[in-house]
């Protein structure tokens, strides 16, 4: 990255980093059941309810219970179950209308980032009905009060729940960006473990890696507090501690309990301390191809770690005694290190492999645009890489016979 981009980018971190104690962020108010619902919507008085789900969710049944708390409490619902893994404009607008022709009062996004997300952004168009979602893309562009929302993850992963942001994809050119606003932070969040049961190992095990990524990511940003900081900690610690369980015994309620107090936990922190270069190139790799997002950021993970280098040896020690890999004793290097090589094996325990198959080389240029374009200078991380530096993420991850990189 030339000098003056660099200059540019610490100074916006920089702002932003000082500004954080005045800024309004807010968490949810937690809910601990689905049984709970029903009397927050009453209290709200909200009469008519939007669900947002995907498919295979509802297919599932796992909305059954939600529903049949609101038909117990004569809480009329619509239900909108098309939404994709990376949601698009399209699905947006759908939702969007089933809104309207309802005169829904209040949205529930239920599953995981990608239904939480598209429940943001359909409720910032009912809160800007004239501005397309690509006008308000980038930071502080809602500026208005959404109906209320309620975030229901069925994954314990994306932290969507705690966040102010939503990432959608043009359904027209599949680019993927993120609007970013406090008003879309939900007002509650529905942490009931008996949703995340019934899901399957793998995606069980990516969900958490994208959890442990966001608590990663924030952590060694320049732009943490000790709130922040405590939070991400927390999070690694219940991760190592927890996701192995939620793996090989899906029905473990507390492991289940747990990994969602972690992926609460690190949502928190990144919130206010933001991700990295992991979070861009996964975004663009999910924009691009679909590639879920959680898969895309366990591939990735110990790749950026690895290229961040002794800036972040320090701050790796920490997270590596939080995870017990390390004690404090350790040196910092190697505890470092093994913090890295921890992150390895989980992905081996997991099936996780170390490539992405779709990527195609002629798309490096435009996809590492794309990374570049969302992560500078918004993302504080610990060493600035620009479009021709981020290129080499995506060679990394072309399966070894079609890698041309010598």
């Amino acid at each position: 990255m030339n000098p003056l981009k660099k200059i540019y980018c610490r100074i916006f971190q920089n702002v932003f980093k000082f500004a954080l104690p005045f800024l309004p962020y807010r968490n949810p108010e937690i809910i601990s059941s689905l049984k709970a619902v029903p009397d927050v919507l009453k209290k709200k008085k909200c009469k008519n309810v939007l669900i947002i789900t995907d498919a295979g969710i509802h297919k599932l049944g796992l909305t059954d219970r939600l529903e049949k708390v609101l038909t117990d409490s004569s809480i009329p619902y619509i239900l909108y179950d098309k939404t994709v893994a990376n949601p698009t404009t399209v699905n947006v607008a759908e939702a969007l209308e089933l809104y309207h022709e309802n005169n829904c009062q209040a949205i529930i996004g239920f599953g995981g980032g990608s239904s939480m997300d598209c429940a943001k952004a359909v409720g910032a168009r009912v809160a800007k009905p004239h501005q397309s979602l690509a006008k308000m893309k980038g930071i502080l562009k809602v500026r208005k009060k959404l109906p209320l929302l309620i975030a229901v993850p069925t994954t314990a992963g994306t932290g969507s729940e705690t966040t102010l942001a939503a990432v959608i994809v043009d359904a027209e050119t599949r680019h993927k960006y993120a609007i970013n606003d406090f008003p879309l932070i939900p007002r509650y969040a529905v942490l009931d473990p008996k949703v995340t049961l019934s899901l399957p190992p793998f995606i069980t095990a990516t969900t958490g890696m994208d959890a442990l990524t966001h608590a990663v990511e924030a952590y060694i940003g320049n732009s943490t507090t000790p709130g922040t900081r405590k939070n991400a900690r927390d999070a690694v610690q219940l991760i190592f501690e927890n996701l192995d369980t939620a793996y090989t015994d899906g029905s473990n309620k507390e492991a289940r309990r747990n990994m969602l107090r972690a992926s609460y936990f690190a949502g928190c922190a990144f919130t206010k301390s933001y991700v990295g270069y992991v979070h861009a190139v996964a975004h663009s790799l999910g924009g691009q191809y679909n590639v879920p997002h959680g898969l895309a950021n366990a591939v990735l993970l110990p790749y950026v770690l690895e290229a961040y280098g002794k800036t972040i040896y320090k701050k790796l020690a920490a997270l590596a005694v939080a995870a017990g890999v390390a004690s404090k004793e350790t040196p910092e290097e190697e505890a470092a290190l093994n913090f890295i090589q921890a992150v390895k094996d989980m992905k081996a325990r997991f099936g996780i492999g170390d490539t992405i198959p779709e990527i195609q080389e002629e798309d490096i240029p435009k996809l590492s645009h794309y990374a570049d374009k969302e992560a500078n200078p918004l993302y504080p991380v610990p060493v600035l890489m620009d479009a021709q530096e981020l290129e080499k993420f995506y060679y990394m991850l072309i399966p070894a016979k079609e890698n041309t990189v010598q």
